[in-house]
């Protein structure tokens, strides 16, 4: 009699402390689980490897005002740095075209130099890869955090979550003058199925 009276008390105490038998029903918290980026850093053809989309951002242009006005431009031929008159030339143009923007030449330099890249030496224009989880349950990806929305993305990144064979998500990227944020990860959702 005793014993049967010392486990309805014991009971009784998990139960107050919310860990009676019953948790064993609650859903299991999704596992965060790290995804995996891949490309993300595609340009148009057009542009010849530059990441219009970031520098055009980068003044507050749109980037086909960015490409009209980079058409007066007279690039370097590959390998080769301009002359100190190819530059100044090269300013102009730009200045002209992109002054009726409200850009003016300092910002022009600012954003250019920052996305200066050697494509032929293997260089990659700054960039910040992004962090990312996958939210898990039942095999099944049920939503996704940002840890860290990186920048320099020109195009949508493809995600994928190891271990999980189907995991559909759509990636927003964010662009702005803020250079240190642009190109970011805006937010990455799971896409609704479609009926």
């Amino acid at each position: 009699m005793k014993n049967v009276a010392a486990t309805t008390i014991a009971l009784a105490g998990l139960a107050w402390a919310g860990l009676s038998s019953a948790s064993a029903d609650e859903p299991k918290k999704p596992e965060r689980v790290p995804v995996t980026f891949s490309g993300g850093y595609e340009t148009e053809p057009e542009d010849r490897g530059r990441p219009v989309v970031l520098v055009a951002a980068g003044m507050g242009v749109k980037p086909e005002v960015f490409r009209e006005a980079f058409k007066g431009v007279r690039p370097a031929p590959a390998g080769t740095q301009p002359t100190e008159e190819q530059k100044r030339q090269n300013k102009q143009v730009l200045e002209k075209a992109l002054g009726k923007y409200g850009v003016d030449r300092d910002r022009i330099d600012e954003v250019s130099n920052y996305y200066r890249y050697n494509r032929g030496k293997g260089e990659m224009w700054r960039n910040k890869p992004a962090v990312a989880f996958a939210l898990v349950q039942d095999g099944k990806v049920v939503g996704y955090e940002v840890a860290d929305a990186g920048s320099g993305y020109s195009s949508t990144p493809t995600i994928t979550v190891p271990g999980v064979k189907d995991a559909p998500a759509k990636v927003e990227l964010s662009f702005g003058k803020d250079l240190a944020k642009n190109g970011s990860i805006a937010s990455i959702t799971v896409p609704k199925a479609k009926n």
